[in-house]
């Protein structure tokens, strides 16, 4: 560890470095297929884990897991949904501001660039937009609460 990013020092830490070491370690964990990941230098211990698999496990909808189905058509249903992911770490708001209507809600069409939510990250509201035209079939978060990079926010089904 530089002596930059050591609690105590006398030297602002290097943020930005920082942040490319975590996105570094995320691309690895995902390329490794990695549900866990830590690393250890110093004092600074990193310690990341995959909310991905674990939000797909418990929040799919009531058709995908009907007792009939194996895993395979299980599997099938959610190869179907394109997912789109929070970009960077902040607050998920699925209004443009308190008490508006929701840019969208399940079932609604969507176009290409097409604002879908904001995620709030050091006070800049940035918007999150539909990459294809499809249907909202799942919101996974709730407005307010916190997302981490990578975390799946909704589930669309391409048309």
């Amino acid at each position: 560890m530089s002596e930059e990013t050591r609690p105590g020092s006398s030297r602002a830490p290097d943020y930005g470095a920082l942040t490319r070491t975590v996105r570094e370690l995320i691309e690895v964990m995902r390329a490794a297929g990695l549900q866990r990941l830590e690393v250890s230098h110093g004092d600074l211990r990193i310690v990341l884990e995959s909310a991905a698999l674990s939000a797909a496990a418990t929040l799919l909808p009531p058709a995908a897991v009907s007792p009939g189905r194996t895993a395979e058509q299980h599997t099938a249903a959610l190869e179907q949904l394109e997912t789109i992911t929070a970009p960077m770490v902040g607050t998920f708001y699925a209004a443009p501001r308190p008490g508006a209507e929701p840019f969208v809600r399940v079932g609604d069409r969507v176009e290409p660039g097409q604002v879908v939510a904001i995620i709030e990250a050091m006070k800049v509201m940035n918007e999150i937009v539909a990459e294809r035209t499809g249907t909202i079939v799942e919101i996974l978060v709730e407005n307010g609460q916190p997302v981490e990079y990578g975390q799946p926010l909704m589930r669309l089904r391409p048309d």
